[in-house]
């Protein structure tokens, strides 16, 4: 009897350690080839856009600061990566018939000038909350808007039957292959502008931006520790990770000032977040709107509160705790898509 509990004991830990190592070893969406390969098709595009350094920042954060502004990528934000890797793999059918998506602004207008570019017809989906300058950037851009509610599983459902209608190719704003290995185009740049980095820090929503330069940063730079940023009203990405499971959107969400981050995680996204980011860390909204107004005044960069959110992070106690002080710590600042008009600060 002794041995026969003994011996079942022993084959469930064997089969949990198998299980373990199969999860461990399941392939994730997108590899570091295939961030190579979308720069590649992309490079003659896009704007290899800079790096910049604050001395006065670096004292507030007492780290050494790193800023690959994509407030400076066409349509004013890192979108246009993605979306332009997606159009150049289109083939010639799906190119004519045209493309579709849902976005609240920097993807609908990033795929808009893509597929303009590209002489292909563009439909966006867009909330009609979305800010004013971007839906004029949609339009000024070629893009045809429909209007829909704020609610994001609406516009998704809108999107998808117009695609079927109209046999339109639906391109999503974050979670798939091609556009996320779009945005991790841009750590191949950094890493080369910049070198290695003890810490990297990247503003989540839905993972798009994350997943692709987690796995670029993890191929070129194994040894740096990926931090997300998030705002504290849109935390699910923060607790998805913490739980180990995909966490809804969180009613607070479409509060926070941080409008580009209001989507929760994808399929493809959260395992990649899962296997390489270390922590998420979430910031207030006064946080990110100290964030932007120290960029604003002492780089002179102009900068949407998405972008705020990570200098937020490099400011907070949290991580502190977890870099201590005089690191080299790269941030993305991920747009410049502010609508002046409406801007309360």
């Amino acid at each position: 009897s002794f041995f026969v509990v003994c011996s079942c004991f022993f084959v469930v830990v064997s089969l949990l350690v198998l299980c373990l190592f199969l999860m461990e070893e399941k392939p994730l969406a997108i590899s570091l080839q295939d961030v190579q390969d979308a720069h590649e098709r992309i490079k003659s595009n896009i704007n290899r856009t800079p790096v910049f350094t604050s001395r006065t920042l670096n004292e507030e954060a007492k780290q050494n600061l790193f800023f690959k502004a994509e407030n400076m990528q066409r349509t004013g934000s890192f979108k246009f990566r993605g979306a332009t890797n997606s159009i150049l793999q289109l083939d010639e059918e799906a190119a004519k018939k045209g493309v579709i998506t849902h976005s609240s602004g920097n993807h609908g207008q990033a795929l808009a000038l893509a597929a303009q570019v590209n002489g292909i017809k563009c439909y966006v989906v867009m909330p009609q909350g979305s800010p004013e300058i971007k839906k004029k950037a949609v339009a000024g851009y070629g893009g045809e808007i429909i209007y829909c509610s704020d609610d994001p599983q609406e516009r998704e459902r809108l999107a998808s039957k117009i695609a079927q209608e109209k046999k339109l190719t639906l391109i999503p704003s974050y979670d798939h292959p091609h556009i996320m290995a779009g945005q991790g185009t841009l750590m191949l740049e950094f890493y080369e502008q910049s070198g290695p980095l003890d810490y990297l820090i990247v503003p989540v929503g839905g993972g798009g931006l994350m997943s692709g330069v987690s796995v670029a940063c993890k191929g070129v730079s194994p040894s740096t520790v990926i931090i997300g940023a998030e705002p504290i009203l849109a935390g699910d990405a923060a607790l998805s990770l913490k739980k180990g499971e995909r966490q809804p959107p969180f009613s607070t969400t479409r509060e926070t000032v941080a409008d580009g981050l209001r989507t929760g995680l994808g399929e493809y996204t959260f395992p990649v977040l899962q296997r390489n980011v270390t922590e998420i860390i979430t910031v207030s909204e006064e946080e990110i709107k100290k964030g932007m107004q120290l960029v604003w005044h002492y780089m002179k960069l102009v900068i949407e509160p998405s972008a705020g959110v990570g200098i937020a992070v490099a400011l907070s106690p949290r991580f502190k705790e977890i870099a201590g002080e005089n690191k080299k710590v790269g941030i993305v600042l991920c747009g410049g898509n502010l609508d002046l008009e409406s801007w309360k600060w």
